[in-house]
């Protein structure tokens, strides 16, 4: 394959290539430029002195370090200085903040990007110029939204400043010992280690190709929404940059599941190189996140979906048993789609329930919130569950489902309910249990949005209808 290279050998750690066993010839990579600056989607940097700069394979930059960055643009504000009096924000304590830079982007949910960040808000960790970076550091500048900006939000509708994230976008810079292949894809902000995956080692030969439905979106579309670093470290998306990622589980499980089929689709390998380069960078981000101690994504509504099959998939196309497999590999990592589906007798008669808002285990302060659907519904405390089951969670995992299946990676999954309840979901007949629904309870669940049988977008309906029953055999080597 053309986009395949071969023969660059150099740089840290290099995955699933131990030294001297890779097979490649090894020859001296051509040299570095040295700039002074450096910029992407809208940010700029400048270092105190010129410094070898490169770009990983999706495009973003590292620097061959140690280095200071003495100016970045749009300037990080901090203080008084940041403060905007068109804003309802009122801090005691002064310490606004805006276009913030993290060079530590810590596991446990707090950002320092923006002082407007609902309740994750933490003024420490805003980096200060000049900003010294070595080997390992991943800094992270931001541009914040202004009072009033309204952009349009990936798989959703628009954003207004003051209504949810106040980070609009942001990128990475990566700093290095040494320079690596062009292939190499950029480490995960939250991996200090700085490990190295080669595009040139992914198994493009796992990809089926099959022929497209009618519904099928281009590429294109796709490959810029897996384009930029999805920072998600912080729950509910309180500190996502808007223009990079979406901005609610469910829009993350739609798109990774989209993203996904696209790639089990016909289309040429050249065609599908950039969205599979996008969409593999996009799990080792995540990995990397769960690596470094983070807990994961559990389930609270909507929130906790679409994060597992990325790191799933890249695991499967770089080869790596630890990341295809994350729940075995890290048994304590939460991820909404398994805590919300279970195994158990229901009130339907279906073996494969929906495990509640939260999970089987519901919050001691909130009634309602844990497993509901063994109980019939003149039994359920309220309507919490079975909104969001209709509503927010089941409508997403569909693709994701279909495309593990594809590729045959429901082991790898390790959590079969999941498998079993989107079968259900999909080939369940629920008219005489809305009815129930509704004779028990009141509540109305028979609009056609709030019915089984489909997924939100009508290509994932389509893939379904024509693969579901349909797989294309295991691949053999």
């Amino acid at each position: 394959m053309a986009l395949l290279l071969a023969g660059l050998a150099a740089g840290p750690a290099l995955a699933g290539e131990a030294p001297g066993e890779s097979g490649i010839a090894e020859r001296e990579l051509p040299r570095l430029p040295i700039e002074e600056t450096v910029s992407q989607y809208g940010i700029n940097w400048t270092f105190d002195k010129p410094v070898p700069v490169g770009r990983f394979v999706n495009g973003d930059y590292y620097v061959v370090g140690p280095a200071t960055i003495v100016k970045i643009s749009p300037r990080p504000l901090f203080g008084q200085e940041a403060r905007d009096e068109t804003e309802r924000e009122r801090r005691e304590d002064g310490q606004y903040a805006r276009n913030g830079a993290m060079l530590i982007l810590p596991s446990d949910r707090r950002a320092g990007f923006d002082s407007r960040i609902i309740n994750r808000y933490d003024p420490s960790l805003f980096a200060r110029l000049p900003i010294k970076i070595k080997p390992g550091d991943s800094l992270i500048p931001t541009i914040s939204m202004k009072p009033g900006e309204r952009i349009k939000r990936s798989m959703r509708g628009w954003l207004t400043s003051g209504h949810g994230t106040p980070v609009k976008t942001a990128t990475v810079l990566s700093c290095l010992e040494k320079q690596v292949p062009p292939d190499a894809f950029r480490p995960s902000y939250c991996d200090t280690s700085n490990k190295i995956y080669l595009a040139r080692n992914l198994r493009r030969d796992l990809l089926p190709s099959l022929p497209r439905v009618a519904s099928t979106p281009s590429l294109e579309e796709y490959e810029r929404k897996f384009q930029r670093p999805w920072i998600d470290t912080v729950f509910f998306c309180f500190a996502t940059p808007a223009e990079n990622m979406p901005l609610y589980g469910r829009e993350v499980g739609r798109l990774v599941g989209i993203g996904s089929l696209l790639l089990c689709c016909d289309f040429q390998a050249e065609e599908k190189e950039k969205l599979l380069v996008n969409f593999v960078q996009v799990g080792i981000d995540l990995w990397g996140v769960v690596r470094a101690g983070h807990r994961g994504w559990p389930a609270h509504g909507g929130h906790g979906s679409g994060r597992k099959w990325p790191i799933v998939f890249a695991g499967i196309m770089l080869g790596d048993s630890q990341m295809q497999s994350p729940t075995t590999s890290l048994p304590d990592v939460k991820f909404g789609e398994d805590m919300q589906t279970i195994h158990g007798k229901g009130w339907t008669g279906a073996t494969a329930l929906y495990a509640g808002h939260v999970g089987k285990e519901r919050l001691p302060r909130n009634e309602g919130w844990g497993a509901y659907e063994h109980l019939h519904p003149s039994r359920w405390a309220n309507k919490t569950g079975e909104a969001y089951r209709r509503c927010c969670t089941s409508v997403c995992w569909v693709g994701q489902a279909l495309a593990a299946r594809l590729l045959h990676a429901e082991k790898l999954w390790n959590h079969d309910a999941f498998f079993d309840y989107v079968d259900r979901w999909m080939t369940e007949d629920d008219t005489r249990h809305v009815e129930e629904i509704k004779k028990a309870t009141g509540w109305d669940f028979s609009q056609d949005w709030a019915r089984q049988g489909q997924a939100w977008d009508e290509f994932v309906n389509d893939m379904w209808a024509k693969y579901r029953n349909n797989l294309p055999p295991v691949h053999r080597q």
